[in-house]
C-alpha cells in the first residue's frame, strides 16, 4: 500500500493547562430587599442602609429588630468586607441578644427576598473590641480580595449612662464570617478560599 516506510516521531503529551474555576460574583444586595438569617440564634431580620451620622459614627437602627448594613463598607458578596450592626437589647432583647453564642464554623446567610442570591458565610472568629481603643474601627475597614461580613453589637458589662441613652456596654462584640457559598437560582457554588 505504502511504498515507503511511515516515519512516526513520539512527541510527549503537554501538560495539562491549570483550569481556572470561576466563581460567578453574587449579585450586589444593596438595592434588593433581604434579610440577615442566623438559624442557630434565632435571627431573621430585615437589612436597612445605614451611613454615618453628622458626629461621623455610625448611625444605628432606631429599633431593636432591625440590622443596619453600612453603605461605607462593601456590598455583601462584592468581595470585600460588609459591615453590619444591630442591638444587643432594646426594651428588652434586641436582634443581636444570642450573638455571642455563635462560634466559628457557624453559618450566617444572606438571603435575598425575591427569591435571588443566597449568600452562606461561614464564622471565623468571634471576639470582643474597647470602643475607646482608637485602633477599634480597623474591624469595619476594607478586606480587600476576602469577602467577609462582620456583625457588630454591644458586648462586655451594661452601665447607666444617663439621659435618653439609658445604658452603654463597655465593649463591642464582633463576629467576622468569610464567603463559603453562592446560590443563585437553587444553585449552589463553593466558593473559593
Amino acid at each position: 500500500m505504502y511504498d515507503r516506510p511511515l516515519n512516526i516521531v513520539a512527541t510527549p503529551t503537554p501538560a495539562p493547562l491549570p483550569v481556572q474555576v470561576v466563581i460567578p460574583a453574587a449579585p450586589p444586595l444593596r438595592d434588593i430587599p433581604y434579610r440577615l438569617i442566623i438559624d442557630t440564634i434565632g435571627v431573621n431580620a430585615p437589612v436597612g442602609t445605614y451611613g454615618l451620622g453628622a458626629d461621623q459614627i455610625p448611625d444605628v437602627p432606631s429599633n431593636g429588630q432591625e440590622v443596619a448594613w453600612y453603605d461605607f463598607s462593601s456590598q455583601p458578596g462584592t468581595g470585600s468586607n460588609a459591615v453590619f450592626a444591630g442591638h444587643v437589647t432594646w426594651s428588652g432583647r434586641g436582634v443581636f441578644y444570642h450573638l455571642d453564642d455563635l462560634t466559628a464554623g457557624d453559618q450566617v446567610p444572606l438571603v435575598a427576598n425575591n427569591g435571588g442570591a443566597r449568600l452562606a458565610y461561614t464564622v471565623s472568629a468571634v471576639f470582643l473590641v474597647d470602643p475607646r481603643d482608637p485602633n477599634a474601627a480597623a474591624v469595619m475597614s476594607p478586606t480587600p480580595g476576602k469577602d467577609q461580613v462582620t456583625i457588630i453589637t454591644c458586648g462586655g458589662d451594661p452601665f447607666y449612662v444617663g439621659g435618653t441613652a439609658g445604658y452603654d456596654y463597655t465593649h463591642r462584640l464582633i463576629v467576622r464570617a468569610s464567603l463559603t457559598e453562592v446560590l443563585t437560582a437553587g444553585s449552589p457554588v463553593a466558593a473559593g478560599g
